[in-house]
């Protein structure tokens, strides 16, 4: 080994691990957006710096989890999860002037509890399934079932969420492009997903 390689080994070594604890990376970024209540390009991106420190300075041992990482699953994962994220802004917004439409005899919003069996059983993609729901706009994991892998979500407004099977539905889709974006082939049979095509996605 030359010089040059043994002065780059330590930098190398670092690069690798920041790669190796991602996770920790976006729970950084997951609770410092819920830290401050306040979703943001800013909040974000200073959330996934602070995880990096935290990886670097504090090494933990990695998580007991393969992933494959796809590009092209993770673009889907990302599109569809901002897309969610201004759809449920708008729908928080206009629930916010309900008194004004009960006045007038409209509808009257109602919060409930969903449970959601999760199919991964993988710690890794279970909390980021729920960090993920969290960030949604009125959509509040509070309970985690681990042995069973069922999350429970309160929900702002159930009937415009499509009901109890609604929210399920949206949820499960969500871990299901998680996992076709990082989980290793083997999970994805385990869990009975097909791989993820452009044209189709397998909601169950």
């Amino acid at each position: 080994m030359n010089h040059t390689d043994t002065a780059q080994s330590p930098w190398r070594r670092r690069t690798r691990r920041v790669v190796t604890l991602w996770p920790t990376m976006v729970v950084g970024a997951v609770l410092w957006v819920l830290l401050w209540g306040d979703l943001s390009w800013a909040n974000v991106l200073s959330g996934v710096l602070l995880g990096a420190l935290v990886a670097l300075a504090f090494p933990l041992p990695p998580v007991g989890t393969a992933t494959t990482l796809r590009v092209g699953p993770l673009l889907h994962l990302l599109g569809r999860f901002v897309g969610d994220l201004v759809l449920a802004s708008f729908q928080v917004a206009w629930t916010a002037v309900v008194p004004r439409r009960t006045a007038r005899g409209g509808p009257t919003p109602h919060g409930a509890l969903v449970s959601v069996p999760l199919r991964s059983d993988s710690d890794l993609f279970i909390a980021t399934t729920a960090g993920l729901s969290s960030l949604v706009p009125g959509t509040l994991v509070i309970d985690l079932d681990r042995p069973s892998r069922t999350l429970r979500l309160h929900v702002l407004d159930i009937a415009a969420s499509g009901g109890p099977e609604g929210v399920r539905d949206a949820t499960l889709d969500l871990e299901a492009r998680l996992l076709r974006a990082f989980a290793p082939s083997t999970e994805l049979a385990r869990v009975g997903l097909a791989p993820y095509t452009l044209h189709k996605e397998e909601r169950r």
